[in-house]
């Protein structure tokens, strides 16, 4: 790596370190006005300061030392709580908090793997199967852990196929997955019926619902046909929901619950062998931001039920102004049947990321897809007022690329949430990526 940028030799005044901050800043997508569909959940100003405004108090506090910061341990505790009170708990059931979606469901498998050890011996690799519309958290974890991650194929409205499931399970399987929903086309897998998969097998049952745990429970309230996807199904064993995301906490904040604490304690880590005394720890990392817990217990706090029932009512509002108004546009079809706020949709006679194109030089960002080859949104409540102006746009370069079709393109495979480039096969693609992840790390192209 090329050093181009050293560490002054005098420090910036806090202005200009302010100023340089905004003008790098300047290129980025304008999500505060709803125009990125994914990867912001903006709970609006009074909000957002109130979570800001705690988060700034632990701003130094390490959730590491519960013995030095007590009040940690005690909002981690109560955020625990609320959550398992949401999605299902009855009492018996445990959890911790972690950095992300991608922690919680790392923490998990390495539960589910110990345990085997311990209990199964005669397991030498212990498997997961994995829908093929899972979140890849599940495969790297595969990768981290050495479990052997079997792909579960999907029906025709891209759902987790509950035949296939029975024929796939072995004597190794430790553990099924189930999304609720998928980030790739927002349906749900079958979780019941998973559920008794589960218990007829004896296997483990993870859900990941870290786009709909703080989603789908409101909107059983409001009225919505939501199944069951959380502890209330018998054979689900653990969850992962993230706070950072429709819980409206900063980032990074997320859950991963289990059904009782002996299994918890299978992601634990503990060396007693350590120079500087035993060492625990009940997550992967080490250092625990305190400013994350503080605002995470304090956006729940603040929004109460009845806040975020209100910020279900209007992110599925939203969303559904954006599906029907999507399949009102001839030639656009939404993919598969959504049960929430993240949605695909395809085109039949136009490349589709050519129309993604053209809204990106409208300043709008969708995510891309391959599978089927689409274009992904993410409906949120702050993108409520921006709606109609969305669907103008459009229907607009619907009309401009149906006219006047952008240059053929060649293959276009899409990874790393919606970056893109041409290749010829998967080996070609995996080196591209690889050489993206690089060039995260380079300052000639900044």
């Amino acid at each position: 790596m090329t050093i181009k940028l050293r560490i002054p030799t005098i420090g910036l005044p806090r202005k200009e370190v302010i100023s340089q901050l905004r003008n790098a800043k300047s290129g980025d997508i304008d999500w505060l006005n709803g125009r990125s569909w994914s990867l912001v959940y903006y709970g609006g100003e009074e909000h957002t300061g109130i979570v800001r405004d705690a988060y700034d108090l632990y701003f130094s506090e390490n959730a590491a030392g519960p013995s030095m910061f007590p009040s940690l341990r005690r909002l981690e505790s109560e955020v625990i709580s609320m959550v398992l009170g949401l999605l299902g708990g009855h009492g018996d059931e445990v959890g911790s908090m972690t950095s992300g979606g991608t922690e919680s469901i790392l923490l998990a498998m390495k539960a589910y793997r110990d345990r085997a050890r311990d209990r199964e011996p005669e397991i030498s690799t212990p498997e997961i199967l994995i829908p093929k519309s899972a979140h890849p958290a599940f495969i790297k974890a595969a990768h981290y852990l050495g479990l052997k991650a079997v792909p579960v194929p999907l029906n025709s409205d891209y759902e987790a196929d509950i035949e296939a499931i029975r024929h796939l399970i072995t004597p190794e399987t430790v553990c099924l997955v189930a999304s609720a929903p998928t980030l790739s086309q927002g349906v749900a897998d079958p979780i019941v019926a998973m559920g008794e998969i589960a218990l007829d097998y004896g296997v483990g049952l993870h859900v990941d619902a870290c786009l709909g745990g703080f989603l789908l429970p409101f909107m059983g309230q409001l009225g919505y046909n939501v199944q069951a996807f959380d502890f209330r199904v018998p054979g689900v064993t653990s969850i992962s929901t993230d706070l950072h995301k429709n819980g409206y906490a900063a980032k990074g904040a997320s859950t991963v619950l289990y059904r009782g604490s002996q299994l918890r304690r299978y992601q634990y880590f503990v060396d007693t062998d350590w120079q500087g005394g035993a060492y625990a720890s009940p997550t992967m990392m080490g250092t625990r931001p305190g400013g994350a817990v503080a605002a995470a217990w304090a956006s729940m706090m603040a929004l109460g039920w009845n806040g975020y029932l209100d910020f279900a009512r209007r992110t599925m509002d939203t969303a559904n102004a954006l599906m029907n108004g999507i399949s009102a546009l001839p030639g656009l079809s939404i993919v598969g049947h959504p049960v929430a706020n993240v949605f695909a949709f395809c085109t039949e006679d136009i490349d589709v990321f050519r129309l993604g194109d053209r809204l990106e030089s409208r300043g709008w960002r969708l995510e891309r897809q391959n599978y089927p080859v689409s274009l992904r949104m993410i409906a949120t409540q702050n993108h409520m007022d921006i709606v109609p102006v969305f669907l103008k746009d459009l229907q607009e370069v619907l009309e401009v690329e149906r006219k006047q079709p952008s240059a053929s393109a060649e293959k276009h495979c899409a990874f790393l949430y919606g970056s893109r480039v041409n290749c010829d096969s998967d080996d070609d693609l995996k080196e591209m990526a690889l050489s993206q992840l690089d060039d995260l790390y380079s300052l000639e192209n900044v």
